[in-house]
């Protein structure tokens, strides 16, 4: 079921983030911006020790954990600093004494995340996608697992190269660690494969702002003092996510993206929504006749960021060009990477992808001079 509907007329947009936001998602949260339910105040103006405020916390975990899966012996937190942020600070929280930890490298942000961590910790690549360009996953065959790691750390969704883990590492006894700000709820999870998982919300839960820390307990204990208040995941968890002021517009609006899941068929239908997505664009690609192509390994392509290029920039130029003026915004690739990226996250209907798809398939054909005058169907 599409909620936004076909004859909009804002423009689609394919961006990394901050991404679309549903129709009845943002009718919702602009109604509580002037009045949050019919209390003459703006939810941007509760206080962050009023009761309000702990009741829309305590209501955005439930309702996450009701649609995860979320076991009883995780703790759930809402906290600043961005996925980027978080690169640091989980190292911050989870390596103690003479410990390192492993990371997965398999893209530009693995590497990003990587690098923040080796700031101040011991860390050690288990696996590197680099020789490879970044074109697949190394198989777990491959991976270089240090048994005594504090965690091993994956990426996994990697947005600039388009690369998205289908299947889930087994570190054995030793926590494994994930950055799913790409894909996060665009399926179902099984925590308990987890230690801890974290994501930024701009891309599938609402607006930037907000990163959702999911931590198992026992890795809370490693938590000491000489971590600041409000980087502390201990302190947070013990204080509700309220050891400072919470970000707390941005968890009222991914409360609404989280109910909008919930009435929408849960995370398998988000899924079925992703496939249906993606298979359009692909599609697309496979069947250009090396027009469109893509280096990404077939196993290993993005449900959720699709990534391509054509046969020169100019003709990558020219494509955005006539793209843009059909509507369909913010498909440049990253500049790590260059070529053509189209992201679809959880409030991209199905919609969105066949009028891109429809476009692709009539560039392709017109070459440059028709590109203009093609027009997507929705």
């Amino acid at each position: 079921m599409n909620a936004v509907p076909a004859d909009r007329h804002r423009p689609w947009s394919f961006a990394a983030g901050p991404a679309l936001l549903p129709e009845e998602v943002l009718q919702t949260v602009s109604r509580a911006v002037l009045d949050w339910q019919d209390t003459g105040r703006s939810v941007l103006e509760l206080p962050f020790s009023s009761r309000e405020c702990r009741r829309i916390l305590a209501e955005a975990e439930s309702e996450l954990r009701l649609l995860a899966g979320i076991p009883h012996c995780y703790r759930v937190l809402f906290l600043q600093g961005g996925a980027y942020g978080h690169f640091g600070l989980l190292a911050m929280n989870l390596i103690s004494g003479e410990r390192s930890a492993d990371y997965a490298v398999t893209g530009h942000w693995g590497q990003r995340a990587f690098a923040e961590a080796g700031r101040r910790h011991r860390v050690r690549v288990a696996a590197d996608g680099a020789a490879d360009d970044f074109r697949a996953i190394p198989p777990q065959s491959e991976w270089r697992l240090d048994s005594g790691a504090a965690y091993c750390h994956i990426t996994t969704a990697e947005t600039a190269e388009g690369l998205q883990y289908h299947w889930t590492p087994d570190t054995a006894d030793v926590a494994l660690v994930a950055d799913m700000t790409a894909d996060f709820l665009t399926r179902p999870i099984d925590v308990h494969r987890y230690g801890l998982i974290y994501a930024s919300a701009q891309k599938n839960l609402g607006v930037a702002g907000l990163t959702v820390v999911i931590v198992r307990e026992d890795l809370l204990d490693r938590c000491d003092d000489t971590v600041p208040a409000v980087f502390n995941y201990a302190r947070q968890a013990r204080a509700d996510s309220r050891v400072n002021t919470p970000p707390l517009f941005a968890v009222y609006v991914a409360l609404q993206m989280f109910q909008w899941l919930r009435r929408h068929g849960g995370l398998p239908a988000a899924l079925t929504r992703c496939r249906q997505r993606s298979a359009l664009l692909y599609e697309a690609i496979d069947t250009s006749r090396d027009f469109y192509r893509t280096p990404v390994a077939v196993n290993d392509r993005s449900l959720v960021n699709v990534r391509f290029h054509l046969p020169d920039q100019e003709k990558e130029r020219r494509f955005l060009a006539a793209a843009e003026r059909q509507g369909l915004t913010d498909l440049a690739g990253h500049p790590a990477v260059g070529g053509i990226r189209a992201s679809l996250y959880n409030a991209m209907p199905l919609a969105g992808a066949r009028a891109l798809a429809a476009f692709m398939e009539a560039f392709a054909k017109g070459g440059d001079t028709r590109a203009g005058r093609c027009a997507p169907t929705t």
